[in-house]
């Protein structure tokens, strides 16, 4: 499977991405309970790591609001994903719980800093792109409630994340596509580990690539696109 972040490296020379494909899944939507322990561990390593800073001082936060200005996003409603879940956390709240795999990913990225997404590997179609949007990209919003239009597809100029049939996350980091969510039926998954200038993107991966072998059986193989190698294949 091939991944390109090539169409970005001008404009934003300090991104860079971990690559992981995750395979022989064995996924469970109950959170089990040595998981939850240590899901509450991260949250309150969060509160006190951050505690009393205002959260455009937190470091990962700081760099993905930096890249958002770069292609116009201002709003303060359209925030990185690390971002929300820090903000979460210092609220009070807990992770979400969605299913072991994205619960540990969402705890990754507390404790790393890094935006984290993935994408059920055979609900997608590769080669995908970091990239600009463009004119004919479709986007069904996993976030819409319910009864409303998922179909929001992305602004001129912005960035996505995209196979070769639609948007698979818009905004970057920002929402993700109901087409290609994880469930408990994923038995592949495509992991993307998203760096702006800050943190190391490296033991991230490797922290992730570990929790998901012992958690979710998983077989990982992980690549890494930055601007001076912006095409990678892996896998098949």
């Amino acid at each position: 499977m091939q991944l390109t972040i090539a169409e970005l490296t001008e404009r934003f020379p300090d991104f860079r991405v971990a690559v992981l494909i995750a395979e022989d899944l064995a996924i469970v939507e109950a959170r089990p309970g040595p998981l939850d322990t240590a899901i509450l561990a991260s949250e309150a390593a969060c509160r006190n790591r951050h505690q009393g800073m205002e959260l455009s001082a937190i470091p990962g936060v700081a760099a993905w609001r930096s890249a958002y200005k770069g292609f116009g996003i201002k709003k303060t409603s359209y925030r990185s994903s690390v971002e929300r879940l820090i903000k979460r956390v210092l609220a009070g709240d807990r992770l979400p719980t969605i299913n072991s795999f994205v619960d540990i990913y969402n705890t990754i990225s507390l404790q790393h800093g890094f935006c984290i997404g993935a994408d059920d590997l055979d609900k997608i179609a590769p080669p995908v792109a970091f990239r600009y949007a463009r004119p004919s990209d479709s986007f069904l919003d996993m976030g819409a409630e319910a009864g409303d239009d998922p179909n929001d597809p992305p602004k001129d100029g912005e960035v996505v994340l995209a196979d070769a049939r639609h948007v698979l996350c818009r905004r970057w980091n920002w929402r993700q596509d109901m087409r290609s969510a994880l469930t408990p039926a994923t038995r592949r998954a495509l992991v993307t580990v998203q760096a702006n200038g800050w943190g190391d993107l490296e033991e991230a991966a490797n922290h992730l690539s570990g929790w998901l072998a012992s958690d979710c059986g998983a077989r990982i193989t992980i690549a890494y696109a930055d601007r001076n190698n912006p095409t990678i294949t892996l896998g098949e």
